[in-house]
């Protein structure tokens, strides 16, 4: 069978109307909700569906403040204030990450009932995996890693710290429970990574001559990906999220993520700034 290229589904998407009922397996909703959605205050959820821009300023407000370029340990890096101990312990906790987001990703898929959409989703989890000529979330961070000096072995063998697989470990149990149209949405945290991503690159080269530059191999391959799969995140969820309480919903999904970076960013900061713990305390035994 063919595999979809991300375009082309989402011009198949663009030309369909969704069938009634067929949201999830279990009816619109699937019983588990995210995090963020019973405690939210916002918008009433009754009314009509929002447009687009309207989704997207919404969204984007619900973001600001949460976002992971707000945290402590951001601004750190961003400014070069980071020492190569707590830069290196942030690379090596976000691996956690890196290496969990094609078991994330998986989890929709073995939940969408929505053949367009695993097909797009397939092509999704393929490209993070690194095939088809891109670089891989897992190889990509192991590169970026070893151009910061750690070594690939100890990079695969970290246990990483428990505040970092809390919060992890629950980002993927959620896409395992939640509505699938509510797991895609959570990857709507990137809609807005562009930018920061971007920030990023330039304090790597500006304040931390030390890392090797082929590192940027990784961050600048994602730089490319990212507008092609955020609209198919973007087309997605406004499809299958017809009524004003889906889309509300979708949007907690990508605030529960902002609020998962932040916990994992937290757990480091704690760790290596405030607490100046040794690196081991993120490595194996």
């Amino acid at each position: 069978m063919r595999v979809l290229g991300e375009n082309e589904g989402i011009q198949g998407l663009s030309k369909k109307e969704t069938r009634p009922g067929k949201t999830s397996r279990g009816g619109e909703r699937r019983g588990s909700r995210s995090p963020s959605s019973s405690t939210s205050r916002g918008p009433s959820r009754e009314g009509r569906a929002l447009e687009k821009e309207e989704f997207l300023k919404l969204l984007q407000g619900k973001l600001q403040e949460k976002y992971q370029d707000k945290h402590p340990l951001m601004l750190m890096l961003y400014s070069g204030k980071l020492t190569p101990k707590q830069l290196r312990a942030w690379i090596i906790n976000r691996f956690y990450l890196q290496k969990n987001i094609p078991l994330k990703d998986a989890a929709i898929l073995s939940n969408c009932p929505e053949t367009e959409v695993r097909r797009l989703w397939i092509g999704r989890i393929l490209k993070r995996e690194g095939l088809g000529g891109s670089i891989g979330d897992v190889e990509g961070w192991i590169g970026f890693a070893e151009s910061a000096g750690i070594a690939r072995d100890d990079v695969l063998r970290a246990r990483c710290l428990p505040g970092v697989r809390f919060a992890i470990d629950g980002y993927v149990n959620f896409a395992r429970r939640a509505d699938w149209t509510e797991g895609v949405a959570a990857s709507l945290i990137e809609y807005f990574a562009k930018g920061e991503l971007i920030k990023r690159i330039e304090a790597f080269k500006r304040h931390y001559p030390w890392i090797e530059p082929e590192g940027y191999r990784f961050f600048m391959s994602r730089l490319g990906q990212l507008d092609e799969a955020n609209e198919t995140t973007l087309r997605i969820v406004l499809r299958y999220c017809k009524t004003r309480e889906m889309q509300l919903r979708a949007i907690d999904a990508a605030v529960s993520m902002a609020d998962i970076y932040w916990s994992l960013h937290d757990a480091i900061y704690v760790a290596y700034v405030v607490q100046d713990r040794p690196l081991a305390d993120s490595l194996s035994g």
